[in-house]
């Protein structure tokens, strides 16, 4: 299902639901949000992702901290660990917002805009073709579609389609829900893939940007903390 996003309504809570960074610690999940063990799945002659497929439903409170330092011994949860190994986890994301940090490539139908700072190399991008290459052949349907689908199992949000005949984003209909994810082809995990427009807060309470697709670090090792910036595959990050 798709729907057209308008960047100020999208903006906006959609519920009690939110994250939030603690300093040097975990992120406290709340407003009963589910958390999926999310796994990527890929063709086994090119490694290439194909769909995203739902292993497991965690049981959950209300509230709960998921593991930021990467270190848990009950990953996705925190166990305190972040004390012992004196974790810093400092947020050095710029607080730009999507649209300051997007190029944008120009295709007759579509239009990509591409946060790159955001990718967190779930490869999606390249199925059936680069989308960027794709991009500027959507006057055929079938280039067309198969660049929304890419970008619409991109996690971080890093590539948005925009519809050129209204102006809107397209964006996948998502329920507010959080999936740790797991690439186990390549023996890596990835980051948590925050769903629907959750409120995300830094540890000084400051709002970060609202979106329906976001990726948390939670390898400890990202360079744009709180968010994923692929980090977790040269340190072999795995949950388990």
């Amino acid at each position: 299902m798709v729907e057209e996003h308008n960047v100020e309504k999208e903006n906006q809570p959609k519920s009690n639901c939110r994250i939030q960074v603690t300093k040097n610690g975990p992120y406290v999940v709340s407003g009963n949000i589910p958390l999926y063990r999310m796994i990527i799945k890929c063709d086994g002659k090119t490694n290439i992702p194909t769909e995203w497929l739902v292993a497991a439903k965690y049981s959950t409170q209300e509230k709960y901290a998921l593991c930021r330092c990467g270190q848990s011994k009950i990953k996705p949860f925190c166990d305190g660990t972040h004390f012992k190994i004196n974790f810093n986890g400092t947020e050095d994301f710029e607080n730009k917002s999507f649209e300051q940090m997007a190029k944008q490539i120009d295709g007759p139908k579509l239009t990509l805009k591409d946060a790159e700072i955001l990718c967190a190399s779930a490869r999606f991008c390249h199925r059936g073709g680069d989308i960027w290459d794709q991009i500027p052949l959507t006057d055929d349907s079938k280039m067309a579609e198969n660049c929304v689908r890419n970008a619409f199992d991109c996690p971080s949000g890093r590539l948005v389609v925009i519809d050129k005949a209204t102006g809107n984003a397209l964006e996948p209909v998502m329920d507010q829900a959080i999936g740790a994810i797991e690439d186990p082809t390549i023996g890596r995990d990835g980051p948590l893939w925050v769903r629907g427009g959750i409120p995300v807060y830094s540890a000084d309470g400051k709002p970060y940007e609202i979106r329906n697709r976001m990726t948390l670090c939670r390898c400890g090792k990202s360079t744009i903390k709180p968010f994923c910036d692929s980090s977790h595959y040269p340190e072999e990050y795995r949950e388990r």
